[in-house]
């Protein structure tokens, strides 16, 4: 089976039943090894949704970890627009930390088992190829998932770091942007509402609504095209250029920056046009179209493949940061299409960028069940109060009568 490595979800789910967009499924009824658990677990997407069943079952590692683990896995039963038509994988390894793994975060991980069982060390990175390449290709770009450590040939020049903020998603601090050299000037808040997190399990760059904005302003105003429709930006058209032109170099380049392990410097990782104006499908012999790769967010910055695909990404869970390099396999034509540059300063920027206050998934369900228990309690203790004999109750006088319209229990049921 091939498998969709995310970093921005925690359960590792198969294909459980026959599916019309999946090619193969696992039958949980030949293995001789798999253990159902029984315990119904859904998990939800920013795009899709699964809901299966939790079991146990027996993998091996066929390159550098010797051994069989035993793992907790989800087979698939149904889904909504989770295997979509053409997809190459059947199932979803998450990477993320216990706290999104549903139904709770008791769930181990796959990589919290392995690091637990083989005793290897409690980090992984990946190199996601494929920049300048047709999105609906092959699926066979390349690319490497290291488990248990960094692999000196998957990168160039020096290993950047940032502290990982919160460990649930690969939360990180993005201090400011530039497109084209040039800063958009927005508080650094802004870039971390709610949360800023690496996820190659999300596809393009998503901003939050006012940094996208920002964005796509700046990129029209430093671009060479003077007209551009505005279907183009928000992703319901795409472009289309004679195949005999690169349009890469009509575009900005966009930087992020990131605050180092040392909080007075930060460090810059940068993705040419090359990564975000990507080629989606040829039209005749001649024309060549392509997407706009950035979209917009409500509730987080994801620094997505359309990213990541530039970069060996390195998640140090041991000493909580993500590291940034070069990535050899990030060329079009030739020539490098991302960049990492430092260090620079951050006295022009907040000491913290990140909320104080951070919803977590877990914090919310509790929350929520605190709140029912309270309204529990209140509409108990009012059903009490109704059934009270009238003769135990106040006796209102004329200039104290509370009428239905406004009393409390009215307004409550309401």
């Amino acid at each position: 089976l091939n498998i969709l490595v995310d970093t921005g979800s925690s359960n590792f789910a198969v294909a459980g039943v026959p599916d019309p967009d999946v090619t193969s499924y696992f039958n949980a009824e030949l293995s001789s090894t798999y253990k159902s658990q029984g315990i119904d677990v859904t998990v939800k997407y920013s795009q899709g949704s699964w809901t299966g069943v939790l079991g146990t079952d027996v993998i091996t590692i066929p390159k550098g970890v010797d051994g069989s683990y035993t793992i907790n896995i989800a087979t698939i039963l149904d889904s909504d627009n989770f295997f979509l038509p053409g997809v190459k994988w059947h199932g979803i390894l998450g990477l993320a930390y216990d706290a999104l793994a549903k139904p709770s975060s008791s769930v181990e991980t796959f990589f919290d088992s392995l690091v637990r069982q083989a005793k290897i060390p409690n980090i992984f990175s990946l190199q996601m190829c494929g920049a300048g390449l047709p999105v609906s290709g092959s699926g066979t770009n390349g690319g490497s998932l290291v488990l248990g450590g960094i692999e000196p040939s998957l990168y160039t020049g020096d290993i950047w770091y940032t502290p990982i903020k919160e460990e649930w998603y690969y939360q990180v601090e993005i201090l400011k942007l530039e497109v084209g050299g040039q800063n958009l000037e927005l508080d650094c808040r802004e870039y971390n509402n709610d949360k800023a997190i690496v996820d190659s399990g999300t596809t393009l760059l998503r901003l939050p609504q006012k940094v996208f904005s920002a964005v796509v302003q700046a990129i029209a105003r430093t671009s060479l095209i003077q007209e551009f429709s505005s279907g183009f930006w928000t992703g319901t058209q795409l472009a289309c250029w004679d195949k005999t032109e690169k349009p890469w170099s009509l575009f900005p380049k966009l930087s992020i920056y990131l605050r180092d392990e040392n909080s007075s410097r930060s460090f810059r990782i940068s993705i040419l046009p090359q990564l975000y104006i990507q080629p989606i499908l040829g039209i005749g012999e001649n024309l060549q179209c392509y997407r706009f790769s950035i979209s917009s967010s409500t509730n987080a910055l994801v620094i997505g493949a359309t990213v990541m695909e530039g970069f060996y990404v390195i998640f140090d869970r041991a000493q909580r940061r993500v590291g940034f390099a070069v990535s050899p396999c990030a060329e079009v034509d030739g020539s490098p299409v991302s960049e990492i540059e430092g260090p620079f300063t951050t006295a022009d920027v907040a000491s913290n960028c990140v909320s104080s206050i951070t919803f977590h998934e877990p914090v919310l369900w509790i929350a929520s069940y605190a709140l029912m228990s309270l309204c529990g309690i209140i509409l108990l203790v009012l059903i009490i109060l109704l059934l009270i004999p009238p003769r135990c109750q106040h006796r209102y006088t004329d200039n104290d009568v509370v009428n239905d319209e406004s009393s409390l229990v009215r307004h409550r049921w309401k």
